[in-house]
């Protein structure tokens, strides 16, 4: 039997999306970069702010962020359903932090994050 280790996120700018995410999630962090991973990327020209492959670890599945150079042209394939005590206040967070509203329903909102993909933020059952 499979289990579930990580949710992976095909986008542009894996740091910025990365740290969105971030804020979205509570409980979740950009997994830290010891002194081989800045090693590592510095022998590639990059820094933590460049990495084309970003962490997140939290109390679920490690969320990861992977560069791609081939454009969106549909609806994403997987999405993020989160719950929130106070939508409407947690809308406005996550808008403040670059996500945008598509459509609002009773219990419901679907949004977007900065880089399109579509995720919902729902009421408590």
């Amino acid at each position: 039997m499979a289990v579930l280790r990580e949710i992976v996120f095909r986008c542009e700018r894996a740091p910025a999306l990365a740290r969105f995410w971030a804020e979205a999630l509570d409980g979740y962090q950009v997994r830290p970069y010891d002194d081989a991973e800045i090693e590592r990327l510095a022998g590639l020209g990059r820094t933590p702010d460049t990495d084309p492959n970003v962490a997140l670890d939290g109390p679920g599945p490690i969320l990861f962020f992977s560069e791609v150079t081939d454009q969106k042209s549909t609806g994403n394939r997987v999405h993020l359903d989160v719950i929130a005590i106070n939508r409407r206040a947690e809308i406005d967070r996550l808008v403040s932090h670059g996500a945008s509203v598509v459509h609002e329903f009773d219990t419901w909102t679907v949004m977007c994050d900065p880089e399109g993909n579509e995720f919902c933020v729902a009421d408590p059952r």
